[in-house]
C-alpha cells in the first residue's frame, strides 16, 4: 500500500508538471538606476519585454496599502500581450519576501480615458466619472468586480502566466477605442506589511479584530457575522503589532514585465475569463423563471473541522458553483488562485470532463518565492491546441478546495482561462524558443476522480501542515 509521504510526493509531481517557473531575477537587475518609468524594453524573435516600476508606496510594520495607479507605463501601440509577471522590490530592487510585505492581490485593469484629461474625477473604489473613463472588462461572467485583465497574489513568482504561441491577448486596436479617448492602463496593488505583527496569518488573512476595524471603507458597518476580509484590511488600516516591536517604513514597488508581439495575421486573439466560486448565478429564479445576475462576493471563510463540531475525516472544505459560459472555444491557458490553506481548485465541463486542475505550491524555506507557509506558485494548464474544447452555452463546474485545519477568513477561488474561437492553423505559427512551456495533459480518470477523492487530499493536508513548521527560527505565518 502506497504511504502518505509517497502520495505526497507524486502529487507534488504531477502539479510540477503543469507548472512554469518565472524567468531568473538577475535578468531583471538593470533596473536598480532607472525611475519608475520604462526601465528596459528589448526584442528577441519577435518577443519585445518590457520591465517597469509602479509609483512608490510606503509601508510600516503592520500597515495596510491598497492603491489604484492610474496611467501606469505600459507598451502602446496594437499589440498582442504574451505575459505579465510581477513582484515587490525595495528601492535597491531586491525582492520582499512575503513574510515581511504580503502581496494580497495586485490587479491590471484595460481603461479608455478621454484624450486631455489628466485625473480622471474619482468617486468610489472603482467608480470613475464615466464620460473620462471606460474600464475595458475581460470576458468573464461577474457582472461587479473581477474584470481586470491580469492579476495574481502571493503565488505571482511562480505562475507561469505566458498565453502560448500563436495566441495572444489583443489589446490597442484603434478600430476599438472610441474616438476622443486613448488606451490607458490602471494597477491596483493590495499589500500588508507583517514585520512584528502579533498574528501573521491573522493579519494577511484580514481578521476584523486584528485591525480594529467595525466599519468598511466607507463608513458604513460590518455585519455582525463579518470576521475577516477585504472590508477589514483597507487602504492604511493597521494590524495589531507585538508589544515592544518598533521598526521603521521602507519604499516599495511593483516591478513588473510585459511580454508582447505586435499584432499580424499570424496572432490568433483569445478572450479572458475569470470564474468565482462564490458566483450567486443561478440559471434559473425560482420567482421570476428568469437567469439571475452574476454577483460575485469573490470571497469567503473556510470553518476548521473542530469549530464546525466536524470529525477529523471532514477536514476538507469543498465548495462549488454552475456557471452557463455563453460562448465557447479552444482553451489555450488555465489557473487558479487560493490563499493560505488552499489544497486545489478544477473547473470541470458539462460531461464531468476536467477542464483544468490547478494545484498551490508551498513554500519550504525564507528566501523571496520559497516562503515557508505560504502559496508561492499555482499549477498552470496548456492544452494541446484543440484538445479541450467548451461549447457555446455549455454548463461549467467550478469546485475549490481548502483545508479544515483551521479556520481561515477571507479566502478566495478564482479561476482563470484563456479561450480561443477556434483551433489555430498550422501555418499560423510563431517560432519563439525563448518561451516554452511543457503542455499539459489531464488524465480524466486521474484528476477527475482522484483530486477529490480523500487520499489526495490527506497528502496534500499532511504537506500543508509540513509547511506549518518553523524554518531556522523564522516564524511562519501560520503560527
Amino acid at each position: 500500500m502506497i504511504s502518505l509521504a509517497e502520495l505526497s510526493r507524486q502529487l507534488e509531481k504531477m502539479a510540477h508538471r503543469s507548472q512554469t517557473w518565472l524567468p531568473c531575477f538577475g535578468i531583471l537587475l538593470v533596473v536598480l538606476s532607472l525611475p519608475s518609468s520604462l526601465a528596459r524594453v528589448n526584442s528577441e524573435n519577435r518577443i519585445k519585454t518590457a520591465v517597469f516600476l509602479s509609483p512608490k508606496f510606503v509601508l510600516g510594520p503592520g500597515s495596510v496599502v491598497d492603491k489604484y495607479y492610474m496611467n501606469i507605463d505600459f507598451p502602446t501601440g496594437h499589440i498582442a500581450l504574451k505575459s505579465f509577471n510581477a513582484e515587490v522590490v525595495d528601492e535597491a530592487g531586491n525582492p520582499i519576501p512575503l513574510h515581511e510585505t504580503y502581496l494580497h492581490h495586485w490587479v491590471v485593469a484595460r481603461v479608455h480615458q478621454r484624450k486631455g484629461v489628466e485625473a480622471p474625477t474619482y468617486s468610489e473604489k472603482f467608480g470613475f466619472h464615466q464620460s473620462d473613463l471606460i474600464m475595458v472588462r475581460n470576458s468573464g461572467l461577474c457582472e461587479t468586480g473581477l474584470g481586470q485583465y491580469f492579476g495574481l497574489g502571493s503565488e505571482t513568482r511562480r505562475t507561469a502566466t505566458h498565453v502560448p504561441d500563436p495566441y495572444g491577448i489583443e489589446v490597442g486596436n484603434p478600430a476599438e477605442i472610441p474616438p476622443g479617448y486613448e488606451e490607458k492602463w490602471m494597477m491596483n496593488v493590495h499589500a500588508i506589511d507583517t514585520r512584528g505583527v502579533e498574528d501573521r496569518l491573522g493579519c494577511t488573512e484580514c481578521r476584523c479584530d486584528l485591525y480594529n476595524v467595525t466599519m468598511d471603507e466607507h463608513g458604513n458597518p460590518l455585519r455582525p457575522d463579518y470576521i475577516g476580509g477585504l472590508h477589514c484590511c483597507y487602504d492604511q488600516t493597521q494590524c495589531r503589532l507585538r508589544d515592544g516591536f518598533e521598526s521603521t517604513k521602507r519604499s516599495l514597488f511593483m516591478r513588473y514585465t510585459i511580454k508582447y508581439v505586435d499584432w499580424d495575421s499570424s496572432v490568433v486573439p483569445v478572450k479572458i475569463y475569470i470564474f468565482d466560486v462564490t458566483d450567486t448565478w443561478k440559471k434559473v429564479d425560482d420567482t421570476t423563471g428568469l437567469p439571475t445576475k452574476h454577483h460575485c462576493l469573490v470571497e469567503y471563510d473556510v470553518e476548521s473541522f473542530s469549530s464546525s463540531g466536524l470529525t477529523k475525516d471532514a477536514y476538507t472544505d469543498t465548495k462549488t458553483v454552475s456557471l452557463s459560459l455563453p460562448t465557447g472555444g479552444t482553451v489555450v491557458y488555465g489557473v487558479a488562485h487560493q490563499h493560505t490553506g488552499g489544497i486545489g481548485s478544477t473547473l470541470y465541463g458539462e460531461d464531468g470532463r476536467v477542464i483544468c486542475s490547478s494545484i498551490p505550491t508551498y513554500g519550504e524555506g525564507k528566501e523571496a518565492g520559497n516562503e515557508a507557509g505560504y502559496i508561492v506558485g499555482m499549477s498552470t494548464c496548456y492544452p494541446n491546441p484543440g484538445s479541450v474544447e467548451i461549447s457555446d452555452g455549455e454548463t461549467l463546474v467550478l469546485v475549490s478546495n481548502y483545508s479544515r485545519e483551521q479556520r481561515h477568513t477571507g479566502v478566495m477561488g478564482l479561476f482563470y482561462i484563456l479561450v480561443a474561437d477556434a483551433s489555430p492553423k498550422s501555418d499560423s505559427l510563431l517560432v519563439s524558443p525563448v518561451e516554452k512551456h511543457e503542455e499539459m495533459k489531464v488524465p480524466i480518470a486521474l484528476w477527475g476522480v482522484a483530486f477529490l477523492g480523500v487520499a489526495i487530499a490527506v497528502a496534500v493536508v499532511v504537506a500543508y501542515r509540513k509547511s506549518n513548521e518553523r524554518v531556522d527560527g523564522y516564524e511562519s505565518i501560520l503560527v
